[in-house]
């Protein structure tokens, strides 16, 4: 039974490497050394959220080079062994024909690739489900009565928030719904001109779509539709079914539409509205706020156990203090 041994995240230059990994990219074979010999690479994924290069270097028979590469898929788990280096910025594990590759069934390891919320789930819930008693509007209540069935409740419960950055783990995507609804009603005990039902209805309901846009198997990964289509327009097409079947007025609907369809708030953020209304704006902010402090938080965290530095630089935020 093969088990995890080290985090992506922890590996550096020189580290020997003996352990498993999620299959996250599969490219094709490539030839090397002028056409006289073939590989292949892989970009392997752990529950860290990092990733690591492997490099197969194949020898001149391409037909045994393509036989281990059917072996292989992506989400495939597979045990390897061998020694970090890094190129290009990048950690990387190189190997040939002589070197160990196993692809694992299921049955032959116990490992957990996809981390799972530190706030315990079952509170979550009831902390979802309290919020949603409270909202007083009969219409908006109705709505997430029936669009939170059972069925539903259980997969947002342990669904994850992102594929990366931010609440990437079993339970982020509620994780991220309650930091959300706790600052919004921050932005209503401030502005209490700001309809509660309203915004806190949008809070709850801005994400909805990533329950189609994400998937999870040995990987958080993105679904077909989700490239598609994406999280934002999923969730628009599911409430607006939902809001004619509960039969909700046409201006409380389109409010509420607004609040999905903006609350990305840029143009260039994906957005296709930008917010028009103080309640699509504080749930636009209240998203951003959200999801920043989480990404950066998990990078705090990762970075101050691998690094004795004082400061590390995030390639989205910049330099970052550490301890």
């Amino acid at each position: 039974m093969f088990t995890k041994k080290q985090s992506i995240n922890l590996l550096k230059d020189g580290d020997s490497v003996d352990d498993i990994f999620v299959v996250k990219i599969k490219k094709s074979i490539m030839p090397y050394k002028g056409g006289m010999k073939f590989g292949f690479m892989l970009v392997l994924s752990d529950s860290s959220g990092a990733s690591l290069e492997y490099k197969y270097w194949g020898g001149e028979d391409e037909e045994k080079v393509k036989e281990v590469h059917n072996t292989i898929n992506e989400d495939s788990v597979i045990a390897i062994k061998g020694v970090v280096s890094t190129f290009n910025g990048k950690l990387q594990v190189c190997a040939d024909d002589m070197s160990y590759l196993k692809v694992l069934d299921s049955s032959e390891y116990d490992a957990d690739f996809v981390p799972v919320a530190k706030r315990d789930l079952d509170e979550m819930e009831l902390e979802l489900k309290t919020v949603m008693a409270s909202i007083v509007n009969e219409q908006l209540r109705r709505l997430l009565a029936l669009i939170f069935d059972e069925t539903l409740m259980k997969k947002f419960k342990t669904h994850p928030g992102a594929i990366q950055i931010h609440h990437n783990w079993i339970g982020g995507l509620m994780q991220h719904t309650l930091e959300i609804i706790s600052l919004c009603e921050t932005c209503i005990k401030l502005n209490p001109s700001l309809d509660r039902d309203l915004l806190l209805t949008g809070a709850i309901l801005h994400d909805i779509g990533k329950l189609e846009e994400l998937e999870v198997t040995s990987r958080i990964k993105g679904s077909r539709k989700g490239q598609l289509v994406g999280h934002l327009t999923l969730g628009v097409v599911l409430v607006s079914q939902k809001l004619d079947e509960v039969g909700v007025d046409e201006l409380l609907k389109e409010k509420l539409l607004h609040l999905i369809t903006s609350h990305h708030g840029k143009l260039e953020y994906g957005s296709p509205k930008t917010p028009m209304m103080p309640e699509a704006f504080a749930l636009y902010y209240a998203d951003e706020l959200s999801s920043k402090l989480s990404e950066i938080v998990q990078f705090v965290e990762e970075k101050k156990v691998s690094t004795e530095d004082n400061f590390m630089y995030h390639n989205r935020n910049g330099n970052i203090l550490l301890r």
